[in-house]
Formats: structure tokens, C-alpha cells, sequence
């Protein structure tokens, strides 16, 4: 679930619920590495029984890891995820069950949020071609040499969804890790692996929530269990929560700022100040010419759920109360108020701000109004609508003092970010301060040493000589400077062999420093792009009208138009990202919250609203369709999938205040059927990615007389809505039409082949053992008894295991299910 801010606010706020995580790191003897041994005790003092890997958290960083190049090939993925996996089996050591959930089909809820998501992934990967094809052409302008451009099977992370040749690959290499490990690792000997890849239904974390509901519901469960449930995502915390498991923890991986994990006092990498021993930099190279930095694992935390409680309980004790509290149930509510902050299945609520201290006043009229409502917003998966309204509209008579508050610190933003480019910009332009030292050192380019350069005159060294130059001087010299030329010598003694060999080294040397020194610049025009305020300085200079009214920005590949009329002023799109508005919080837009109309400028902004009437009519809609997307996460985090179908239809949220007649309301969901993998890649993939469809699927998003052509538009707007980053906008697409799209799939799916047929369809999870653990012996006799069964018959056999067993595996009734 996307709760910006959330780890943060929890972190800085309850500190001892985050414990630094203790790895143990492989032994080198004689130059082999010697694994540690899982099988030994957990240095961290604690024994889990059960690890469970959001898996999606672990294949993402491995297409773009941070301590290797990036992969050009799957097997080049793998092997980083391999890495990964292990590392984090050696700091937990489950010695019950390792369980691996891959994301499956989603429900249509979340799929609107994985549409944006991938839309704007393919035009950011444009974007960067498209940036990095202009930097390769000024490179060699300049006559730098540079490698040719590798072809890469990971050039598109969406593949990383169910369907893809990616997903039906992966599965594979995992099962072959799996057998790996179970093999050779005496810590993985006597545990059961559970393998849930993309054809199994279902997000990956909302599979493992259901795996450890199942087993809490089984005879003889026991509750010292032991969990650790590993991912980055904050709805991870308010799941552990949700399961109210006492023994449960996240292990997180330290996110730090850019320099954040440098020691300030020694500049090395890969520890902190307090932990710095003074030890010299590692050289690279004889003279540290190769200038690669040494890359550090990130350090890892756990996330302690049985401290959270602690402060939870004491955080929200209610004075007074009218009856005897179930702190069970204060949890529960206290996961349902977080809805209102953000979540990945609605948009966010205008009047809440974690940054602003929203979680704050949630809890804090939460205890003051808990009386007045007379009982817990929820019971379980159910919420109470009327306590809700209640509750809700204490929460919206802050809204206009929020709102001020708002354009005030905005306000006062803006003028620092204003302050702070044009201070940079002098900066930029200042003169170059010039050494008098007639040594130039260069240690790090090439192997040489020292350059000798010229020693100044005291005339040149003074400053009136540096402001006699030239203009065009002060530049040469500003680029020497920062970019100091390459410098190569030949002894005299040395043969015409060596020099050869010597300059062979050197291009190779010049080339692989040309390529970091692009990578590191397309890093930064990229990152300078995505913060609105840095690209509106560049886009007043390219454009000679500027509309600065309306927040959004708009992109179009292949050609040139004007696409949006806004007061007699066209907006031209063009190939890179053309913001076109200046970024002033709140204030860009019409809408002025905290000023009298605010409301109404606002349905009439984001839901084109024209008439009071027709206001009130779509206030009313927004309304129940939001209650309803309430009721179907709280749902979903204690029930699982109440309809595969539901999604909330709008692009914005209503306002606290506007949440009005809730206990009049009629909520009631459908089940419905998930999408197939095939049905889901169509629904959220923009046209950019149709090469990881089969041909007729890819058809029907390219094919210009294609039926649902109108689902893939080539141009789309983003909202900013206030925000200051690109990735904060938000993209309006149009909502897929499930009717219209599973109509078309229908006549084409008997064209796919059987390899095809295999990845589009619904499977059920792997479960793997070694020999030596007491459910082989189960498996083996279920697995003759199956043999020559069809896939129908295997579907009901049932095996009686016994009760020590039972225990230790996923089971109905002291059953295994077979299938």
C-alpha cells in the first residue's frame, strides 16, 4: 500500500519499535568463500519459525541493483535475486517455513493504481532513451569515445507482471534455487518452502496474510509462533498488525538519502561515523585509477510489531471510557483511520497529510470523540458507517484551518526553492578560483601521477589579471578544470610494444570513464526533470508562451500538435517532459483551498461540475463509491477479496466533510472471478509494452482499428495537483471497460499456443521438502496415488497426515489437499 511518509512518522515517533538487524557475514579462507552455516544460531538472539518474502520488493531492485551493473539478461536477474534471497535467509533463519509470494492478478482495485503505474513507466524509460541518445550524440561531438549501446532483456521493468515470458521464466529459476538450497544448506534441510508465483490469484503480501489467517484458524496452531515478513511496502506493518500476532516482525532494508550512507569523517561507504575506524580507502587499481567506488550492502532493520502494540496501547488509551476497552479492537480501528492517509486502492483524501500531522489528529479525536460515537469504528472486517460519519465529520471542521496552514507553509517553500536556484544559479556563474600551486594533480585519470603545468607570473596569480580575461578564457579554463584532460607519457626507454599496449589501456580506461560520466549525468537530468520547479526555468527559456493556470503537464511521442486549448493559449506537446506550469503548491491551481468556495472550485476543477445540481449529484456519488472502497480494503486486509471486480471510479477523493449520510448507505460487493494473466496485462500495460503479449493479444493494442484502441492512448495529462514531483501527479487515464475488453480476449484466446496457454493460466502454490522432513513420506504416497489422474480427480484426493505433521504444514482438517 503507497503511505508516503508513513515508515517516517512511525519511526520518529515510536523509535524502539526499529531494531538494527545483525548479519553474519561469509568467511574467505585462501581466497574461497565459505558460506555461513543457517543451521547455527540467529545472531540477531531471536529464532524465527516462519520467513515470508514479498517478492516483488526483491525482483524490482534486482533490474536496477545497486551493488553490481545492471543486469543486460534474466540470468543476470536471477542470480541477483539468488544473492538476495540468501542474504536474507542468513539473517533471519526460519526453522519452520520459508514462504515466497509473487505478485498474481490483482483485483480490479488495484489495478487502476498498476495502470498509472506502467503507463508512466514507459514514457519515463522514452524519456531516458530518448536523453541519453542526445547526450551519446554530444559526447561525440566532442570527440569522446563511448562502448555501443548493450541490447538488454531487462530493458522494460513491466515485464515484472504475471503473464510475461519474465514471470513464467522466473517460476522456474526459483524452483531450481529452491531444489538448491534444500539440497546443500543444512538451515534449509529441515524447513518447507512454499513457492506462490504469478499464476496463483492475488497480491503477494495479501497471499501471505491469508496463508497465516489459515493457520491461526487450525486446531492445535501454536501462538508463540514466530513470524518475519520481509518487504519495503507500509502496508506490510498494518497487516502484521491486522493478523494480531504477537510475535511478528518486518525486516526493512535502510533507505537512506543520496550521501546519507557515507562516513562524513573518512568518506568511505558501507559504514556510519560512530562506526568508523579511520582505516585508509581501498585502492582501485595501482594508482586508484579505475575510481569505481566500493558499493555497500544497505543495512537492514527489523520492524518489531509486539513493541508497536506496546506504544499503541498506551498512545490511544481512552479517558474515561464507558466500557471495558478490547485493545484488540482499538488496533483494528486504528489500521481502518490509516486508510485515510493513503492507500494503493484509493486516491488520496485532500484534507489528510502525513507530513502535516494527520496521523496525529486522527488519533487525537479518535480518544476525544470515542464516547460521543459510543463504540469501535470497526468489528473485524465490518465497519460501523454511522460512528464512522461521526468520526470523520469531527475530522472535517479542521479542514479549513488545515487548508491555511497549508497555503502558508507552500507559500513559504516556494520563496526558499525560489531563493535557493537563483543563489545556485550565481553560483554557476561565479569566476573560477584558480591554484597558483604549478603542480596539477590527476592521480585519478589514467595511472599518472603529476602534470606538470606552467608556473603563473605573480601578475597571473593576482586578481587583477583574473579579471582581465576574457570571457571566453574564464570558460576554457572553468571546462579544463572541471573536466581535466587525459594525460598519457611514454618513458623513453619504453618500447613501441608497450606504448601501444599502454594506449590501448588508456582509450579503454577513457571509454569506461565517458560511460560512468553519461550515466551519472542522464542520473541527474532525470532526477532535475522530475522536480517540477527545476524544469520550470528551463521551460520559460524554450517556450515563448507559457500558460502558468492550469497544473499539468503533457507528453506526446512522434509528432507535433496542439492538444489542450486553455483561455485562447494552446498547449504544444513535445517529445521530453514539457511542464507547463510554474509549481506553487496549492495555489497553481483555480482551486485556492482554505479560501471561501473552495469545495465548489474544486468538484468543478477535478469532476467538471457545472451546475449546483449537478454538484450535488456528483458529491453524492463520490461519496458512497469511496464508503464503499472503505468497506472493501478493511475487507480485504481481514477477509481477503470480497469482489475481484470493484474499483473505485474517479480519479480524486472527496473532501473529510463531504463524507455525509453514511449510515443510509448500501454496501454489498459481488465476488466475481480474477482476471486471467493475459485479461490483467491488456487491462494496466500502455502500448509501448505490447512486446510481452503474444501476437494477437498485441494486436488489439496497437492495431489502429483495434475495438478498445481508446484503452492505450498515446498522450495522457498528469495532474500535479499541488505536488512538486513528476512521480507525485497524477496520470488520468482513462478506466478500462471490463465488458468491452474480456469480449475481444474471448475471440482470440484459442489462437495461443500451449506454451502461452500455460502462462495464462490460474495455478496453485508449490510446496517443496527435503527428503529427511517428515512430510516426504505424505507427499510420496500422494504422489503414486496421483499419477494417472486427470486434473479434475486430483483436485478432491485428500491424504490423512498426523498431527505432528499437521502442525507443521498448511492443512484442512488434519488433510492435505492434493491438486
Amino acid at each position: 500500500m503507497g503511505v508516503p511518509a508513513f515508515y517516517r512518522w512511525l519511526a520518529e515517533k515510536y523509535p524502539m519499535v526499529v531494531v538494527d538487524a545483525i548479519e553474519e557475514e561469509p568467511v574467505v579462507i585462501d581466497g574461497i568463500k565459505i558460506p555461513v552455516d543457517t543451521s547455527e544460531k540467529n545472531p540477531n538472539n531471536i529464532e524465527y519459525d516462519n520467513l515470508y518474502l514479498d517478492m516483488n520488493g526483491i525482483i524490482h531492485p534486482c533490474f536496477h541493483p545497486e551493488d553490481r551493473p545492471s543486469p543486460t539478461s534474466f540470468d543476470e536477474v536471477f542470480e541477483c535475486m539468488f544473492d538476495y534471497i540468501d542474504r536474507l535467509f542468513v539473517m533471519v533463519r526460519p526453522r519452520k517455513l520459508l514462504y515466497m509470494a509473487i505478485d498474481g492478478v490483482a483485483p480490479r482495485a488495484k489495478m487502476n493504481q498498476q495502470r498509472s503505474r506502467r503507463f508512466r513507466a514507459a514514457k519515463d524509460a522514452a524519456d531516458a532513451a530518448a536523453e541519453e541518445a542526445r547526450l551519446r550524440e554530444e559526447f561525440e561531438n566532442e570527440g569522446r569515445k563511448l562502448p555501443p549501446k548493450e541490447e538488454s532483456q531487462t530493458f522494460d521493468s513491466n515485464v515484472i507482471t504475471p503473464g510475461t515470458e519474465f514471470m513464467a521464466v522466473l517460476s522456474i529459476a526459483l524452483q531450481y534455487y529452491v531444489h538448491l538450497r534444500l539440497n546443500n544448506d543444512p538451515g534449509w534441510q529441515n524447513i518447507k518452502v512454499i513457492l506462490s508465483d504469478a499464476n496463483v490469484p492475488g497480491e503477494g503480501e495479501h497471499k501471505i496474510m491469508s496463508y497465516i489467517r489459515l493457520q491461526r484458524n487450525l486446531k492445535g496452531y501454536d501462538p508463540n509462533t514466530r513470524h518475519c515478513l520481509c518487504g519495503l511496502d507500509a502496508d506490510l506493518i498494518m497487516l502484521a498488525l491486522a493478523t494480531h500476532e504477537i510475535h511478528f516482525s518486518i525486516l526493512r532494508e535502510i533507505v537512506f538519502t543520496p550521501g546519507q550512507d557515507k562516513c562524513f569523517l573518512c568518506g568511505q561507504m558501507g559504514h556510519v561515523a560512530a562506526n568508523c575506524e579511520g582505516k585508509a580507502k581501498r585502492k582501485s587499481g595501482e594508482f586508484d585509477e579505475k575510481g569505481e567506488p566500493i558499493v555497500a550492502k544497505k543495512p537492514y532493520q527489523f520492524l518489531n510489531i509486539w513493541t508497536l502494540r506496546e506504544y499503541l496501547e498506551y498512545e490511544m488509551r481512552i479517558p474515561n471510557p464507558p466500557f471495558k476497552i478490547d485493545f484488540e479492537c482499538i488496533v483494528d480501528d486504528f489500521i481502518f483511520m490509516c486508510f485515510f492517509v493513503g492507500n494503493d486502492f484509493l486516491p488520496h483524501m485532500p484534507t489528510l497529510e502525513i507530513r502535516e500531522g494527520a496521523i496525529n489528529l486522527l488519533i487525537a479525536v479518535y480518544k476525544k470523540e470515542f464516547r460521543e460515537f459510543g463504540g469501535y469504528l470497526t468489528d473485524g472486517s465490518m465497519i460501523n458507517l454511522s460512528r464512522v460519519e461521526h468520526f470523520i465529520q469531527a475530522i472535517g471542521s479542521y479542514e479549513d484551518k488545515i487548508f491555511q496552514k497549508r497555503a502558508r507553509l507552500h507559500q513559504r517553500q516556494t520563496e526558499r526553492i525560489k531563493r535557493e536556484k537563483t543563489q545556485a544559479r550565481r553560483g554557476d556563474d561565479a569566476e573560477p578560483q584558480f591554484e597558483p600551486d604549478s603542480l596539477v594533480a590527476v592521480s585519478r585519470f589514467h595511472g599518472s601521477r603529476l602534470a606538470l603545468a606552467p608556473t603563473p607570473s605573480p601578475f597571473q596569480q593576482s586578481g587583477h589579471y583574473n579579471s582581465q580575461m576574457s570571457s571566453s578564457v574564464r570558460e576554457d579554463n572553468k571546462e579544463a578544470f572541471e573536466r581535466p584532460r587525459k594525460v598519457a607519457r611514454v618513458s623513453l626507454g619504453a618500447t613501441i610494444g608497450a606504448a601501444i599496449v599502454e594506449a590501448e589501456n588508456s582509450l579503454e580506461i577513457e571509454v569506461r570513464d565517458n560511460k560512468d560520466e553519461l550515466k551519472t549525468k542522464l542520473k541527474d537530468i532525470l532526477r532535475e526533470k522530475s522536480d517540477v520547479f527545476n524544469s520550470n526555468k528551463a521551460e520559460e527559456d524554450k517556450l515563448p508562451i507559457l500558460v502558468k493556470t492550469h497544473p499539468l503537464w503533457v507528453w506526446e511521442i512522434g509528432r507535433y500538435s496542439s492538444i489542450h486549448d486553455l483561455e485562447n493559449k494552446s498547449f504544444v506537446s513535445r517529445y521530453d517532459f514539457q511542464f507547463v506550469n510554474h509549481w506553487n503548491g496549492w495555489s497553481c491551481c483555480d482551486i485556492k483551498l482554505g479560501e471561501p468556495g473552495w469545495k465548489e472550485r474544486y468538484y468543478e476543477e477535478k469532476f467538471s461540475a457545472k451546475t449546483p445540481e449537478e454538484l450535488e449529484a456528483i458529491r453524492k456519488d463520490v461519496v458512497l463509491k469511496y464508503t464503499e472502497g472503505l468497506c472493501w480494503v478493511m475487507h480485504y486486509y481481514y477477509e481477503g477479496v470480497c469482489s475481484w471486480n470493484w474499483f473505485y471510479p474517479y480519479h480524486y477523493a472527496p473532501f473529510a466533510s463531504d463524507l455525509k449520510g453514511l449510515g443510509e448507505l448500501d454496501i454489498s460487493f459481488k465476488l466475481g472471478n480474477p482476471f486471467k494473466p493475459f485479461d490483467q496485462l491488456l487491462g494496466v500495460f500502455p502500448a509501448a509494452s505490447s512486446h510481452a503479449l503474444p501476437e494477437p493479444y498485441r494486436r488489439l493494442m496497437t492495431d489502429p482499428n483495434s475495438p478498445i484502441i481508446d484503452f492505450y492512448p498515446i498522450d495522457f495529462e498528469v495532474d500535479m495537483n499541488g505536488k512538486r514531483f513528476a512521480w507525485q501527479g497524477i496520470a488520468k487515464l482513462p478506466f478500462i471497460d471490463e465488458v468491452r475488453l474480456l469480449a475481444e480476449v474471448q475471440s482470440i484466446e484459442n489462437f495461443l499456443t500451449p506454451e502461452e496457454k500455460r502462462r495464462n493460466a490460474i495455478m496453485f502454490d508449490l510446496l517443496f521438502v527435503n527428503s529427511c522432513h517428515p512430510l516426504s513420506s505424505c507427499i510420496s504416497i500422494l504422489d503414486n496415488k496421483c499419477k494417472n489422474m486427470s486434473d479434475r480427480e486430483r483436485a478432491v484426493v485428500k491424504e490423512k497426515i498426523s498431527p505432528k505433521e499437521s502442525t507443521r504444514f498448511v492443512a484442512s482438517g488434519g488433510h492435505y489437499l492434493w491438486s
